[in-house]
């Protein structure tokens, strides 16, 4: 009888204390994520290869981190992606084939089961210098000699801070749209040997990237749209997209509208390799006449670290 009361005490011990723990854990409102890794490319052909092929090689680092908040209506989400790569080329000199800094933060209080109210801040920019490559031309256009080169950017030119306010749809977890009516960008030039390609006289080639020469900034009030992807299409296979539109406001017949869609297709191998394929649609009149477009398809080696329990 007396084991039983002592068994029945210890018990009741262990129950008030497990329950005092249990109480005094604070439940956390956030959800970080760091994923760093590297790309890798690389092609190899014989002297007689018929098919014709150039010998390459390309590496590439990267560093993805997430922080994110939220509790009751309030959250605040931090992303920040750095990029980095070269390729090597038989016969030619390394350049490099990715380069970006990206870093978007936003806070978002919501007023409906689907749209909320937003402030945001997001940057982009590169780490290196970027060069295009070119050979001289004889009277009948034909190239020759060897490939020169012309330094077109480089750190913090340029480079965009966008500053928003407005509403945010988020009908579901993996897409949402962002309607940014009242925006600041700042766009900065900040090496301004880069002009030296121009002669000074030249009005209509003295602007890079919209920055008049002799300045280093130029500010524009826009209307940012902004809509995000991100869910896993298939089992083991995600695809990540975001597409952004502005147009200014004091430029609204098409000239000062810029179109960026990036699209990232991962396909997981297993815990540490996945292969990755990601493009870039860009249109802005600031740049080129033209759309741009870059892909890259690369085998990654990936680690990520998060705050999730199992």
């Amino acid at each position: 009888m007396k084991q039983l009361i002592l068994v029945i005490g210890v018990c009741c011990h262990l129950t008030t204390a497990i329950a005092q723990d249990t109480a005094t854990v604070k439940p956390s409102y956030w959800n970080n994520e760091l994923q760093t890794g590297l790309n890798m490319n690389q092609s190899t052909f014989s002297e007689n290869w018929r098919a014709g092929g150039v010998n390459s090689i390309a590496l590439g680092l990267f560093l993805n981190a997430k922080a994110n908040y939220e509790k009751d209506n309030n959250r605040w989400t931090n992303d920040l992606q750095l990029q980095y790569g070269n390729v090597q080329n038989k016969g030619q000199n390394m350049r490099k084939n990715a380069d970006r800094i990206f870093f978007d933060t936003k806070y978002s209080r919501k007023f409906h089961p689907h749209w909320s109210f937003f402030a945001s801040l997001n940057f982009m920019s590169q780490f290196d210098a970027g060069f295009e490559y070119y050979k001289l031309k004889d009277s009948v256009g034909k190239e020759y000699g060897e490939e020169l080169s012309t330094r077109i950017s480089g750190f913090l030119s340029p480079a965009y801070l966008t500053e928003a306010l407005g509403f945010e749809y988020k009908p579901v977890s993996y897409f949402s749209a962002q309607f940014g009516v009242g925006a600041l960008r700042q766009t900065f030039v900040t090496d301004q040997t880069l002009y030296d390609k121009y002669l000074p006289t030249d009005e209509k080639y003295n602007l890079l990237y919209g920055v008049k020469r002799g300045e280093n900034m130029r500010n524009q009030t826009v209307f940012q749209f902004v809509a995000n992807f991100d869910k896993e299409i298939m089992t083991n296979v995600v695809l990540k997209a975001r597409y952004v539109a502005l147009l200014d406001y004091q430029n609204i017949n098409g000239q000062g509208t810029v179109h960026r869609l990036d699209a990232n297709l991962t396909a997981k191998v297993n815990k540490y390799i996945n292969v990755n394929l990601t493009g870039v649609l860009l249109f802005d009149n600031d740049q080129d006449k033209d759309i741009q477009f870059s892909q890259v398809l690369a085998l990654g080696i990936l680690y990520t670290i998060n705050n999730q329990k199992p």
